[in-house]
């Protein structure tokens, strides 16, 4: 493994932040659009700050610091995320709080999709060790808004009383989302998204193809970007090509045909492509560019002028509470249908 390493857009805010760590504050909130490499941003800064002879501030990957950060053996380090993101990164390490946490029986249920507050718990005795080299001791919770109401009181808690020479690094999409007492406790470090040339320079250094359309489909954010275009499918799916082209004409698509194409795919993943849909239809019934579908930019505009706003607003709004059933355990198509065709009546209209 190597160190974690800052994104070239945030080479210089690492920098100017990293160089003010002789009074930094004991506990930061990370926060920015998703998609952009907070966590990257995150990973990298925990490095920096417990690399031993650091370079222009920021890790050099040679100390033996550095070699137990990458190698996920340093014992001024802690995870704290939920069972489900840490089977996903698919690291067993002796940084791993939950490894720490001794939990017995997780084999038997499904990985919590929540930080628990045994996790924060887990971390009292770290606290009450002297760091390994008398330096910094870095905590990295992420997602913030995995913390459950219990697990960020608890957390509150210890950053009412911070343990000496400790920092926490807490990343989040959205700080209104967590507990307001605990964003209190925190100083906020907002990363901004980085500009379409860098961003494109970026993607086409990691081979992806088409990567104009990638980055618009991902609002921007590159590392969304590139994640989209590693998934196999294509930055405008063709099935909504295939929705939109009758609606130009005021006709009702063929919904049982669309719905038994989505079966198989995640509802989350559909709902998502239809959520950005809507944003760009409103935006071209204002008379606005499209925003994630680029390469569709003329059928959309066909539809949305033809389409009455307030529907659109309402089936925009309507289509958000669907996504709160995304993993809802009913049957795909069915719910594929529903949603398709409350989509098409809100185009029509």
């Amino acid at each position: 493994m190597s160190t974690a390493q800052f994104l070239p857009w945030q080479h210089q805010t690492a920098q100017d932040w990293l160089a003010q760590r002789d009074r930094f504050a004991h506990a930061w909130l990370i926060h920015g659009m998703p998609g952009i490499g907070k966590l990257e941003f995150a990973s990298a800064a925990a490095a920096s700050l417990l690399c031993e002879a650091p370079v222009d501030q920021l890790a050099c990957g040679h100390c033996p610091a550095c070699t137990w950060v990458a190698s996920g053996n340093h014992p001024d380090l802690r995870r704290v995320r939920p069972e489900a993101v840490a089977a996903q990164e698919s690291v067993a390490s002796a940084e791993d709080d939950n490894a720490a946490a001794g939990e017995g029986g997780s084999a038997k249920r499904a990985p919590s999709k929540e930080i628990r507050i045994d996790q924060i718990r887990a971390l009292e005795s770290w606290f009450n060790t002297a760091t390994h080299r008398g330096g910094w001791r870095v905590a990295l919770v992420y997602p913030g808004e995995a913390l459950n109401v219990i697990s960020a009181n608890a957390l509150l808690k210890v950053l009412e009383e911070p343990p000496p020479n400790t920092v926490f690094l807490l990343v989040a999409d959205a700080p209104d989302r967590l507990l307001p007492t605990l964003v209190s406790r925190c100083r906020r470090l907002p990363l901004p998204a980085p500009g379409p040339a860098q961003s494109l320079q970026w993607l086409q250094e990691q081979g992806v193809s088409a990567a104009p359309d990638w980055l618009a489909a991902a609002g921007g954010a590159p590392l969304a970007a590139l994640r989209l275009a590693q998934s196999g499918g294509q930055a405008c799916p063709p099935w909504l090509a295939s929705l939109l082209e009758p609606l130009t004409r005021g006709q009702a698509p063929d919904i049982g045909t669309l719905a038994e194409g989505l079966e198989k795919t995640a509802p989350a993943e559909w709902i998502d492509t239809l959520q950005r849909l809507y944003t760009d239809l409103m935006l071209a019934a204002a008379g606005a560019p499209v925003r994630y579908f680029p390469s569709l930019a003329r059928t959309v505009e066909q539809v949305a002028s033809r389409a009455n706003s307030v529907r659109l607003a309402e089936g925009a709004r309507w289509l958000t509470q669907q996504r709160r059933l995304a993993t809802h355990p009913l049957s795909p198509k069915l719910f594929a249908h529903a949603t398709l065709q409350r989509v098409a009546h809100s185009c029509l209209g």
